[in-house]
């Protein structure tokens, strides 16, 4: 059997959250040149994703259909931006891929495909459907005592699909301890807040209450995501990881706000926006050197 890649081998925190940054960067580009939505959902998940990638499964991205590779799937797919460019910058394509997405004959649509993208395991876009698939192979995984783990990141607003709550009693009651579930728990949906579309609270009881393990973060803390997942990835319980991030994060214009989940930033806009990704490296970096 082939040796299972380590994605975590070698690289640092530093580097990681450089990937974080370079993909930020390509998230922008990417959803200017193709004028597609969603550049505030995408950068809501990206410490995520790339914690996950680089600190956390276990792949080869030279053989992405390897049998005991660790699973991720993006059910909240209109994100498809932050996936596509985390899994080009972690090598299972040419970054200048990227270039192409959303446009006409792209293999990268502006919501995440499988159809000719090495590492993406589902296409997803309608929401509710990923955690159910994620369960199916964690269930599977189980019963042919597959080492492999199953990650799933949804959106908060998602969790508003009943078909989530069928997965996650079923998760819950066949104790799935291979299941990891990623909340990017931005607080917005679509037109409005969470709270006020429906809500959510008390959300980490609701989980409880099913007979899951809980977690809680910052999102866009790169040290307290790695302990946090690594605490649930320890349980011999289906696991959730609610992480607290900010819509658009990275750039202050499109921080919190709804505009940014239908809209992409063009000419005097895509400018400022890249100018202030690098104005967030730097703070960020001397963040972590006075921690």
């Amino acid at each position: 059997m082939r040796k299972k890649y380590k994605a975590n081998d070698g690289r640092s925190l530093d580097d990681v959250y450089e990937i974080a940054h370079r993909v930020r960067k390509h998230v922008v580009d990417m959803t200017s040149r193709g004028r597609s939505s969603h550049v505030g959902s995408a950068l809501s998940i990206v410490d995520i994703v790339t914690v996950i990638y680089g600190h956390l499964m276990n792949y080869d991205p030279r053989h992405p259909k390897l049998d005991n590779r660790d699973r991720f799937i993006l059910s909240k797919g209109h994100a498809g931006a932050a996936i596509y460019a985390t899994l080009a910058e972690f090598g299972f394509f040419d970054p200048l891929v990227l270039r192409e997405h959303y446009k006409n004959g792209s293999v990268l649509s502006g919501h995440v495909s499988h159809k000719g993208v090495p590492g993406v395991e589902l296409s997803t876009g309608s929401l509710g459907h990923g955690l159910g698939v994620a369960v199916g192979m964690a269930f599977a995984g189980i019963r042919k005592r597959k080492p492999h783990r199953v990650y799933v990141l949804l959106s908060d607003g998602e969790c508003d699909e009943g078909s989530n709550w069928e997965a996650i009693l079923f998760a819950g009651h066949h104790q799935l301890s291979n299941l990891t579930v990623a909340i990017d728990y931005n607080k917005l949906q679509s037109l409005g807040p969470v709270s006020e579309t429906l809500n959510l609270e008390p959300f980490p009881e609701k989980w409880l209450s099913f007979g899951w393990h809980v977690e809680e973060c910052d999102g866009h803390n790169h040290e307290e995501l790695i302990a946090a997942f690594r605490s649930a990835n320890s349980s011999l319980r289906p696991s959730v990881v609610i992480c607290h991030t900010t819509k658009g994060k990275g750039v202050s214009f499109m921080e919190n706000s709804v505009l940014w989940h239908y809209r992409s930033a063009q000419g005097d806009e895509y400018d400022a926006a890249i100018k202030e990704l690098e104005i967030f490296k730097l703070r960020k970096k001397k963040e972590r050197a006075r921690a």
